[in-house]
């Protein structure tokens, strides 16, 4: 059987919440105000300091939900595609790219478990060449506009179960697996695979870590993919060569196009 290497994004891949990093656009799309803006920023913030529980997804879940109510959805595609690279790539660890390069080399699959919308996380799935990703859905009416309900929401034990489902019709050994995430609320994905590891974090799972002697790490570099492809070219070492291939040659390539083993259709 195949293994494979899961990876929360916000604040495991990336630097930060990605629905934040691009509120900027949103607003000068007019989808969003600048008060708006603010408050997210107040949530991130929050979320940074604190860490996320239930409670407190579920309130910022809860918010944004409403906001994006009426929001035309291939609008919303369009923007991030359009200011993707700009707006997330400099805020990508160098460490999650090589250990997901590390991963495929290995011949293990490599899947983005976010719960981000599917509108931010495939086209990052795209940008960093991952084989599929689980990740939320926003439920759509007959029109293409987000009706401020959830059709899948992928929260921490959301997530595992969808993990499970996945190993189950891939055929994949979550005892020989991986899986990486800086919350407590992943807990639950974090037990279903033979080895945790705890980035970046908070609290309550670095409490969780210790107790259980889970591995911890600390991501540290963000680094642009760009500036990353270029530095290994001297260096030809396999890694080096493997992401840079990984995150912009199948960018280039598949830009637009459908990630394989596209997995957001797991809705319990």
């Amino acid at each position: 059987m195949e293994s494979a290497a899961f990876f929360d994004l916000d604040k495991t891949v990336i630097t930060k919440a990605s629905i934040a990093a691009f509120s900027g656009h949103f607003r000068r799309d007019g989808l969003i105000t600048r008060r708006t803006v603010l408050r997210a920023v107040g949530s991130q913030l929050l979320y940074v300091r604190l860490g996320a529980d239930e409670e407190r997804m579920a309130k910022i879940r809860e918010s944004l939900l409403s906001l994006t109510k009426g929001w035309d959805r291939d609008r919303v595609r369009q923007i991030v595609r359009e200011r993707l690279l700009e707006t997330v790539e400099p805020l990508i660890y160098a460490e999650a790219i090589e250990l997901m390069a590390g991963h495929h080399l290995a011949g293990q699959r490599v899947y983005l478990v976010s719960a981000s919308p599917e509108e931010i996380v495939l086209p990052m799935a795209e940008l960093l060449g991952v084989d599929g990703v689980i990740c939320s859905r926003a439920e759509v009416d007959d029109d293409g506009r987000y009706t401020g309900r959830m059709a899948f929401f992928a929260d921490g034990v959301h997530k595992a179960e969808a993990i499970t489902e996945l190993a189950e019709t891939m055929g994949l050994d979550l005892a020989a697996s991986t899986a990486y995430s800086d919350a407590a609320t992943d807990v639950p994905m974090l037990e279903v695979v033979g080895r945790p590891v705890a980035v970046n974090a908070d609290h309550h799972l670095a409490k969780v870590a210790r107790q259980r002697n889970w591995e911890i790490c600390q991501f540290t570099k963000p680094v642009r993919l760009r500036d990353r492809a270029a530095a290994a070219a001297p260096m030809v070492t396999s890694v080096a060569l493997a992401a840079a291939a990984v995150v912009l040659g199948r960018w280039g390539r598949r830009r637009g196009g459908e990630i394989r083993a596209r997995t957001t259709a797991l809705v319990p």
